[in-house]
């Protein structure tokens, strides 16, 4: 039957809105009551049923003192207590919220520090004078304060579609519940994993959990707040925050999670170009570079974010019995060495790092000249870098297909030639990055153009200051001059990109990387005591 009228045509799409949010939350009581309760005690399947039996039961929520799991407030950082206390000067409730409280909960320095509040976003402006509002589609006040950006989100944020969600919902819970309660559940029933919704209030030192996320931590599992499938289909950039989070927690995934990542890890393509660079950035900047590639790889990701190198990849797995070393995840093993959550780098680190060996595996060097390319980058003067080299440059690993075994004797003419060369090499590989016609010539190595699923999501002005990095050694390197007073990093530097600080870290990621293999194989144990954690069970005591 054709309806008509303009009454009849802007009732329509309101109406079928309201029946699919209906359709979508009886599914998110189904999932999320079936977490706290055997789901053989349901006797129907009336939602309200439900509500009473599962977590949207008080009965079901929790509330822990952070002192007892030992929490204390020195571990918030002094740009965040600046911004609670401003608040709650101002009588709006303030509360920690998503990772920054579960990694306080594992004795874990957070990456940053998200703060909620009851204030409104133009409330929020109101108290700072730097302050700004971001995002579109879920906006967020960033505060300025003490020379750090703390993101703000107001309780009172919502799009269309969550307000008519929660007016479904909530009215029968509203009922027997605490306001705050409500606003607290109904804020962290749009979030993504449970061990990512837990609120935390410093002023009175209690940490509230309404979806079982401390008990997720307790068996280091991670499980999607609503169901997975209907989570990742909601935004599917939750696929990748879901892949750093397990890389850099060594947490897993429960069954349905993993299940819905393979089945939906393909929609990321649809995401904005800027969106996958920042993703790939947190994963691969923050200390946990290795195990973020291996996720990536095991989900069928890596061939989308780094085509040329999952072939590469994947090639080197052919054979596992040639013992022979993987020089691209001992690059990154490197890498986070020196970076972690609260220490991390730009984007064009990794990106340099990814051209170098790009470079190497499209035209192998020898390995002299890998180490005088790498010390220039560290050392900072063409003197004291082939000092170095002569005097310990002797016992390094050999990769293949990287490195080649020293010809013989090199003039220092030759090498810095050739480290040129090399330099120039690097430089040409970057396109490789940002022109998908590029990737396909240097991924025809291993198969056909054609078959390239890859993205290009590097911009070329990015591009280009990578490539710049590189322009001391591809000019005069007898000229160049930035030796250091000190060798060790300046990480505030080298977050913002800093070029002479990320040269210097590049140089030193090489160089690590070259070391002979009992060296690294000491320095990997000795690295992997110093990073341990307590056992779980011995946190929440």
């Amino acid at each position: 039957m054709a309806l008509s009228g303009r009454g009849d045509s802007f009732l329509l799409p309101s109406f079928v809105s309201r029946i699919r949010v209906l359709i979508f939350e009886l599914q998110r009581w189904s999932h999320t009551s079936a977490r706290g309760f055997d789901s053989t005690t349901v006797e129907d399947s009336d939602p309200r049923s439900l509500v009473r039996k599962g977590p949207f039961d008080p009965s079901c929520w929790k509330t822990v003192d952070s002192r007892t799991v030992g929490i204390s407030r020195s571990a918030i950082s002094s740009p965040t207590w600046t911004v609670l206390k401003v608040l709650k000067r101002k009588g709006f409730e303030a509360y920690l919220v998503g990772g920054c409280v579960r990694d306080l909960l594992l004795k874990r320095i957070p990456k940053d520090f998200d703060v909620v509040t009851t204030a409104s976003l133009r409330q929020i402006k109101k108290q700072f004078h730097r302050c700004i509002i971001v995002g579109r589609r879920f906006p967020i006040c960033q505060v300025q304060v003490l020379g750090s950006i703390v993101e703000v989100s107001s309780f009172s944020t919502k799009n269309e579609y969550t307000e008519e969600r929660q007016q479904l919902v909530c009215p029968e819970v509203s009922h027997s519940c605490e306001k705050k309660d409500i606003l607290r559940w109904k804020n962290c029933m749009g979030r993504d994993f449970t061990i990512n919704g837990l609120f935390f209030d410093p002023f009175d030192c209690t940490i509230y959990d309404y979806v079982n996320g401390i008990s997720d931590i307790r068996t280091s599992k991670v499980s999607t707040v609503i169901p997975a499938h209907l989570s990742f289909k909601e935004d599917c950039a939750r696929i990748l925050r879901g892949l750093r989070i397990v890389a850099r927690l060594g947490f897993r995934f429960s069954k349905e999670t993993a299940t819905a990542i393979q089945d939906l890890s393909s929609s990321i393509i649809y995401l904005d170009k800027s969106r996958l660079l920042m993703e790939l950035n947190f994963m691969l900047a923050y200390g946990a570079a290795v195990s973020s590639i291996y996720l990536l790889q095991k989900y069928r990701l890596l061939p989308i974010f780094l085509p040329f190198h999952a072939a590469y990849l994947a090639d080197q797995t052919k054979d596992e019995s040639n013992g022979r070393s993987n020089m691209l995840m001992r690059l990154f093993s490197s890498v986070d060495k020196l970076l972690a959550a609260d220490r991390p780098c730009d984007c064009a680190l990794w990106l340099g790092l990814l051209a170098f060996h790009l470079a190497l595996v499209d035209h192998p060097q020898d390995s002299l000249v890998v180490w005088a390319f790498s010390s220039i980058l560290y050392y900072g003067t063409w003197t004291t870098a082939i000092q170095f080299i002569r005097e310990n440059a002797k016992n390094s690993v050999q990769f293949v297909p990287e490195t080649i075994v020293p010809s013989g004797t090199k003039s220092d003419e030759l090498l810095m030639e050739e480290v040129s060369h090399l330099a120039s090499l690097v430089k040409s590989s970057v396109y490789a990055l940002t022109s998908l016609d590029a990737l396909h010539r240097f991924l025809a190595r291993y198969q056909e153009p054609s078959s390239c699923l890859g993205l290009v999501f590097v911009s070329e002005k990015m591009g280009k200051n990578v490539s710049k990095l590189f322009d001391v050694l591809d000019t005069d390197i007898a000229s160049y001059q930035k030796k250091r007073e000190r060798y060790d990093i300046n990480y505030n530097l080298l977050k913002k990109g800093d070029p002479d600080e990320t040269r210097f870290a590049i140089g030193k990621i090489i160089m690590d990387a070259m070391n002979d293999e009992l060296s690294y194989r000491q320095t990997q144990s000795v690295t992997l005591k110093q990073t341990s954690h307590p056992p779980l069970s011995s946190l929440f005591k």
